[in-house]
């Protein structure tokens, strides 16, 4: 009787080498895997995770690149958006979950699998993400989830694995990482409880650059161009940023916010690129655009990323948010001067065409060239008009 084939997303942690050796032991399933790399593994990282999925027994393993789609796709408008979730997180992880299903998804037609398998837990945003995008575009394919369906503890899994012969660096597994060109998630005990912080070793950059290092970024149309006046794309550009700002141990912190499912939920990250990028970008738009597109933009933005993290990438209006967002990128061009130092950076300032400052208009609190004293006046009496009346009949009544 020939088997059921599966297709397990693989990253090589100890959640996914758990669901091969269930998938085959318990499940009965010929497996196959995949990673979908979205910028966070080297060519040597890849090789490594391929032998480990051969080595736990799958059939065959691959390597799905999108690390240019995820840019296309989602990254510049989370970009051009400025999303920080709760002002603090670059959407590292949800963001690629979209592009990496979709892969997957493709993947799995291609292979002509009975099933589909991935290694969420059923207490994370994971799940839907996956889960969601599996059902829109091969509703046809059958979803395992074994961490989740099991309810298995991280030290449950190890006792399996080792009952299976698997031998891992135990200490390692103590804590989950998820790697993209958009930043780190790092998961462990203590991100399960609302005081205790990551150890310095649980990150994957440690510091090793202490001294001050100017750098500028240029910016055309709202995306990264150009990294200390060298040309490069802007995918070329991140992992450049991440490697040079994260020697410094830049773009550390705590995400906490509410998942999908409704729970509040905590995770270590480290985003070096991301959180300089942002910064510089807002910075940039702060010179040249108006009061009123940065307002909508932050908005409309706000949206955007929420939609993202809550695996809504599909509806429509998605769309719309990003065709705002592109517009509103037409005049945000110039060089960000930017300084490193161990932990943390500062935007200097910035050079652009269009810096709005740099006008035959006035100077903020120093000189004015288009008006008097007479005009401003006159302007303040009418602009204040709506209180007066107001105020008038409270006085009245």
């Amino acid at each position: 009787m020939t088997k059921k084939k599966v297709l397990l997303a693989f990253s090589g942690g100890l959640d996914t080498s758990f669901s091969v050796k269930y998938l085959m032991h318990d499940l009965h399933f010929e497996v196959y895997s995949a990673i979908v790399n979205t910028g966070g593994f080297s060519a040597v990282e890849l090789q490594e995770i391929e032998q480990k999925a051969l080595n736990l027994g799958v059939k065959h393993h691959t390597a799905l690149e999108q690390t240019e789609v995820f840019y296309d796709k989602i990254l510049k408008y989370l970009l051009f958006g400025n999303v920080l979730k709760n002002n603090t997180y670059p959407l590292s992880v949800s963001a690629e979950r979209t592009v990496q299903a979709v892969a997957l998804a493709n993947y799995a037609k291609e292979l002509k699998v009975d099933a589909i398998a991935h290694g969420s837990t059923a207490a994370g945003n994971d799940q839907i993400r996956f889960d969601s995008v599996f059902q829109l575009l091969i509703p046809e394919i059958e979803i395992i989830t074994p961490i989740r369906d099991l309810r298995i503890s991280r030290q449950d899994e190890i006792a399996y694995l080792q009952k299976h012969k698997v031998e891992l660096p135990w200490e390692k597994a103590k804590y989950s990482i998820n790697k993209g060109i958009w930043g780190t998630s790092v998961g462990g005990q203590e991100t399960l409880t609302s005081h205790q912080t990551l150890p310095e070793g649980a990150y994957p950059n440690q510091l090793t650059e202490t001294s001050l290092l100017n750098i500028n970024i240029e910016f055309k149309k709202g995306e990264p161009v150009a990294l200390n006046g060298q040309q490069m794309k802007p995918t070329e550009l991140i992992a450049e940023l991440n490697t040079i700002a994260g020697k410094y141990a830049i773009g550390r912190d705590m995400h906490i916010g509410d998942t999908i499912i409704g729970i509040k939920g905590r995770v270590g990250f480290e985003a070096p690129a991301p959180l300089v990028l942002i910064k510089a970008h807002h910075t940039l738009e702060k010179h040249t655009l108006s009061k009123w597109q940065l307002y909508w933009k932050e908005q409309l933005a706000n949206w955007y990323g929420m939609f993202i993290h809550e695996s809504q990438y599909f509806e429509p209006v998605m769309r719309d948010i990003e065709s705002f967002l592109t517009s509103s990128q037409q005049k945000v061009s110039g060089k960000v001067f930017i300084a490193l130092y161990p932990y943390r950076f500062v935007v200097n300032g910035i050079d652009s065409p269009y810096d709005l400052m740099n006008s035959e208009f006035g100077d903020y609190g120093e000189v004015n060239k288009k008006w008097d004293g007479q005009d401003v006046k006159g302007f303040t009496k009418i602009f204040n008009l709506s209180q007066q009346i107001f105020n008038s009949k409270d006085k009245n009544v």
